[in-house]
């Protein structure tokens, strides 16, 4: 063969390799915004404010329980405040310890990684919880954020809680698999980074001091098996059955790191 058509067969392998990155590209574009169309934002972009004293009658101090992270964490989707993700944390952890809760909700919906720092700045310095959670991981997938970058702001979250004196317990990126609103293949896509990405978190929490909750593991398969209950009316967020699953997956988690600080 001679060296023109190398050059040549050489030259047309890359143009269909460039072809089908670029059309991949394409059609992943456009799932996306199919996506968004479907999923929309019926929920609005405000969550329901649970933060006070839950179970005020029991005995002693109130133990302070602070949620930082996205809308998972805020509790968007719940229609009342006991079935956001902070009330159920709130209720199961003061009956657990027969103590008091006081829920400090500082997540903010539609936030990544990135947004912790301002999160925590926004907390007033006197304020020293017991026990935070941090819910987040789920923008910065479908925002396309580098798993590296998404942790190192996790990480530094969780030091500065640390420092705080708070016990610190990271709820890892749910399965984006099991969005049905979403079409193929960049569900599956989306599935794939957000395992890849609560992989480095457990991982990050691991190395800073802090617990971690597979979430993906612990209720994914709920949210697979029953998408119509779980799933609230956007099928993006939880519904109240979705948030009392994560809550019950969290819960022995939080306690723990709570009785661990006392």
């Amino acid at each position: 063969m001679s060296r023109s058509r190398i050059v040549l067969g050489g030259g047309l392998a890359l143009a269909s390799v460039s072809a089908l990155v670029w059309g991949g590209r394409a059609l992943l574009t456009r799932q996306a915004a199919i996506a968004r169309r479907r999923i929309g934002k019926p929920l609005g972009e405000e969550s329901l404010d649970a933060d006070r004293v839950w179970r005020s009658a029991l005995a002693g101090p109130p133990v302070e329980l602070l949620l930082l992270g996205d809308s998972l964490a805020a509790g968007l989707g719940a229609e009342r405040r006991k079935d956001t993700l902070g009330g159920r944390l709130a209720k199961g952890l003061a009956r657990q310890l027969h103590r008091p809760v006081r829920l400090h909700t500082a997540a903010i919906v539609g936030s990544e990684s990135s947004a912790l720092a301002g999160q925590l700045e926004a907390i007033p310095d006197a304020y020293r919880p017991d026990v935070a959670v941090i819910v987040v991981g789920g923008n910065d997938v479908t925002h396309r954020v580098p798993v590296a970058e998404s942790v190192a702001h996790l990480e530094s979250a969780i030091a500065d809680l640390r420092r705080r004196g708070a016990a610190v317990v990271v709820g890892t990126c749910p399965d984006l698999g099991a969005l049905r609103a979403v079409p193929q293949p960049l569900r599956t896509l989306g599935g794939r980074v957000s395992r890849q990405l609560a992989i480095a978190q457990a991982a990050a929490a691991e190395r800073a001091g802090a617990a971690s909750v597979d979430l993906r593991r612990a209720v994914g398969p709920m949210f697979l098996d029953d998408p119509d209950g779980m799933f609230s009316l956007d099928r993006f967020h939880p519904s109240a059955l979705g948030y009392r699953r994560t809550a019950e997956a969290l819960l022995p988690a939080v306690a723990a790191a709570t009785r661990s600080r006392s």
